[in-house]
């Protein structure tokens, strides 16, 4: 389902104009903090000299087996390093332990319990993502810069070069103004800065309907509208880990577990309709249609020239979740044998199935996986989350077997498919899984710097741009393409 952007578009740019006033004025009030090679020489002061008990480390998890093996492998180093330190050791969490509630992953709701556990004994919560490599000693040094009495935000800078529609056109005067986190750096909140967003929270509750950019709505969240702190850029925090000062670093290549995924094992789903046969699916075939070894395209009129197979569920301008559905009753029930993985994409994605084979292979499709974008729905007042249709939605066999066999289907078939898969696969328990490898929206959506560590499976739309560009650019198979085979490398050895 696309962001509600007309509705968010319409009632929101009228306040945001007035934040991006707000925030220039704001933002003249921070004064950019240079780094210090040597605190002994520095003269920080002594209050600032905080020990590694004083970092709440807290790892950005999921629950799926092969994340919380990464997951579980950071925290390990982490600890290894503060015990090379001869120091208490600091308290690592993973974030998908801390809680069963289904918006866990958005943080915002944690941050009293991290405030009524934490506060009274630490400084600094440190957040990070399972992939961040660390040099300990460093952030530590990095972090005792920063008066810990004070509300600090800290984190690598992104900002959008144009208002994007996965951003509400937020800053549309001048986008480049508000900073916003890149997680997979790293990013620390301080202790009073912790209290006073509890404090927040306790007395009004989330607005946000959709959770759709969390690292941007969190810097919004906090900021609020020039109340709170704006993002103070930390040059150590570093995705690229090229320059010697960096304390932590980010992988921007493939994962591999064992052998790529066989094209064979996964079959494609293309959702289309007539009036789109033209336009689309001409340049599905000239892009990458080729990679798949078993693709079938699903319309709402059967044309023999593509084909299209006709599931006899009429078109709808409003979603899809009657054809979604027929599409996963047909490959579990009435073909395609034992293929492991079904992927469901709209004729306007654009994506790399061989980079997905790379993926793939470090996931069990024994296991219920439902794994694409993950938004969020509702989730400061007990919504759901669910995989974003336009980026990609894999699933599992048992996955699909789990879901058909439930009572949970489409309340019409006009429906949100993905909204509703996320619904579904909610109350049966089967969390969907994150990859930030699937994408929404168009590249120049994106801040550059993003999309610089990343090896991008998808993207989606085609308005405005060249499709076919866009898939030279950053899709197509490429000499680039280089997976980290996590069975053969320990994960000191990346450090």
């Amino acid at each position: 389902m696309r962001p509600p952007a007309r509705r968010c578009a319409l009632l929101a740019r009228l306040w945001l104009l007035t934040c991006s006033l707000a925030f220039a004025l704001a933002s003249k009030d921070v004064k950019e903090v240079t780094p210090s090679k040597n605190l002994e020489k520095s003269g920080i002061s002594r209050k600032n000299d905080i020990d590694l008990k004083g970092i709440v480390f807290v790892i950005q998890s999921q629950s799926n087996s092969f994340h919380v093996k990464r997951a579980e492998e950071l925290r390990k180093s982490i600890l290894q390093q503060a015990a090379d330190l001869t120091q208490e050791l600091p308290r690592v969490l993973l974030l998908h332990e801390l809680s069963k509630q289904e918006g866990a992953w958005t943080i915002l709701p944690l941050l009293p319990h991290f405030s009524a556990t934490y506060s009274r004994n630490s400084s600094w919560i440190f957040f990070c993502e399972e992939e961040t490599r660390i040099r300990v000693p460093e952030l530590l040094e990095t972090l005792r810069r920063y008066d810990t009495s004070k509300d600090w935000f800290l984190g690598k800078a992104l900002h959008d070069e144009e208002s994007t529609i996965i951003h509400h056109y937020a800053f549309s005067e001048n986008p480049t103004i508000f900073k916003y986190p890149d997680f997979a750096a790293g990013w620390a909140l301080s202790i009073p800065l912790l209290n006073k967003l509890t404090k927040r929270l306790k007395s009004e509750a989330l607005r946000s309907d959709f959770t759709i950019d969390l690292k941007h709505e969190i810097a919004l969240y906090i900021w609020d509208n020039g109340n709170g702190p704006p993002l103070t850029p930390v040059p150590e925090l570093c995705t690229d880990g090229m320059d010697a000062h960096c304390v932590t670093t980010f992988h921007s290549s493939l994962p591999l577990c064992g052998n790529p995924v066989k094209k064979e094992d996964i079959f494609v789903a293309v959702k289309t309709c007539k009036k789109f046969h033209d336009d689309r699916i001409p340049i599905v075939k000239q892009t990458w249609a080729g990679q798949a070894s078993l693709i079938e395209y699903y319309s709402d009129y059967a044309e023999s020239s593509i084909p299209t197979v006709d599931l006899g569920i009429p078109n709808t301008d409003r979603g899809h979740c009657g054809k979604t559905f027929a599409i996963l009753e047909r490959f579990l029930n009435h073909s395609h044998g034992k293929i492991a993985w079904l992927v469901i994409v709209d004729d306007d994605t654009l994506i790399s199935i061989s980079r997905l084979q790379h993926l793939l292979s470090c996931y069990e499709s024994a296991e219920p996986v439902f794994l694409g974008e993950r938004y969020g729905y509702g989730l400061g007042t007990g919504g759901y989350s669910y995989i974003t249709g336009g980026g990609g939605m894999v699933f599992s066999r048992e996955a699909i077997r789990r879901l058909l066999g439930s009572k949970c289907r489409c309340y019409s078939n006009d429906a949100p498919d993905d909204m509703v898969l996320g619904m579904c696969f909610g109350s049966l328990g089967i969390p969907v899984t994150h990859s930030p490898l699937f994408h929404q929206a168009r590249p120049v959506d994106y801040p550059e710097d993003y999309l610089s560590h990343q090896v991008p499976i998808s993207f989606h739309k085609h308005w405005n741009s060249d499709p076919l560009k866009v898939y030279v650019t950053w899709l197509a198979p490429s000499k680039e393409d280089k997976a980290r085979p996590e069975t053969r490398k320990g994960f000191e050895d990346e450090l």
